[in-house]
């Protein structure tokens, strides 16, 4: 009954170490954010700032950047510190920012320095008709230069509906260009950046031995990592029922370009899922199974026929339910 369950378990381990040994475990330390963070409205209502260090959440270093907004969500973070000039601050985290939490994808992020160089234009782009070239390089606006790519940014949504003068060098020639900021406050431009050499990123390289205990830890915690967002679904407080995704979900999880590193690490988390809804004690499961079959061994006697339709239908109506809502969330969210 379970067969198929441990099955998806094994795989996922072996994926895992497979991985690890393959490509290692490349992070970045939170302490090598040098230059701090950006953070979204949703961050400016828990009282973070751009240029804030992230120290601890709730008292606790977190290793790697990116685990910080998945370490505060699941496990239910309180407070976050962080480094703000030469002050450390705690700042609560309240519950009832969780489901923007959920949503928010660009919470924080890492703060970068600025740079600018044109390689495309947006279908409507204030930068473009004001005559600015691809490869050209935007130094400066009204006169303001800037040292973080989110101040060139803030100072755009400031200026929004009114001209501004854009400093450009083309070819080494600078010159000036008056370009008009539309209601939205953007500039309408791509930009060229390469993170290389700016962030001191931290690689654990395993041999075919140390893969082998290494991804099982990474599988075991992705299994508690998946059980605590499945119990988040439950948690009417969250909200996390409205991130529910369905097939499209699961499709944009996977980059544009093929990345094998990338579409194996999503297998391995992918077969996790499934081995997890597997067991889960509803009817149509294994899981369903494995619960008669228990009740069977403990009352000595079978549950009648007309009960385990019943279930069956009942297990069915449910799952299928979960997947026209999945499947709805993801038209809804196409159309918003």
């Amino acid at each position: 009954m379970i067969g198929g369950v441990l099955f998806n378990l094994i795989l996922a381990l072996v994926l895992y170490s497979m991985i690890l040994f393959t490509w290692g475990e490349e992070y970045l330390p939170t302490q090598n954010a040098k230059y701090g963070i950006v953070v979204s409205e949703t961050g400016r209502e828990i009282g973070l700032r751009n240029g804030d260090k992230v120290v601890s959440v709730d008292g606790k270093t977190v290793d790697s950047f990116f685990k910080i907004v998945p370490t505060i969500v699941l496990d239910g973070a309180q407070t976050i510190e962080v480094q703000r000039d030469s002050q450390i601050i705690s700042l609560p985290i309240k519950k009832e920012i969780i489901p923007k939490l959920l949503t928010d994808k660009n919470i924080l992020s890492l703060r970068i320095p600025f740079s600018c160089k044109i390689t495309a234009f947006a279908k409507n782009s204030p930068a473009r008709d004001a005559g600015l070239e691809l490869q050209d390089e935007i130094i400066s606006v009204d006169s303001t230069k800037f040292t973080y790519y989110d101040e060139f940014v803030d100072k755009l949504a400031l200026s929004r509906d009114t001209d501004v003068s854009v400093e450009i060098v083309r070819d080494s020639v600078t010159f000036f260009r008056k370009v008009r900021i539309g209601s939205a406050g953007v500039i309408g431009v791509q930009r060229a950046y390469n993170l290389e050499g700016v962030f001191e990123y931290k690689t654990i390289e395993y041999s075919l031995i140390e893969s082998i205990p290494a991804g099982i830890a990474k599988g075991y915690k992705a299994v508690g990592d998946y059980l605590k967002q499945f119990k988040l679904l439950f948690s009417p407080e969250t909200k996390a029922y409205e991130s529910l995704g369905g097939f499209i979900a699961i499709g944009n999880i996977f980059p544009s370009a093929w990345d094998w590193e990338v579409f194996w690490n999503w297998t391995a988390f992918l077969s996790i899922i499934l081995a997890v809804m597997n067991i889960l004690p509803i009817p149509a499961l294994d899981g369903g199974h494995v619960l008669f079959l228990l009740y069977e061994i403990i009352t000595r006697r079978k549950p009648s026929d007309k009960f385990l339709e019943y279930a069956q239908i009942a297990g069915m109506v449910l799952l299928f339910s979960l997947l026209l809502y999945a499947n709805g969330n993801d038209v809804v969210k196409l159309f918003r």
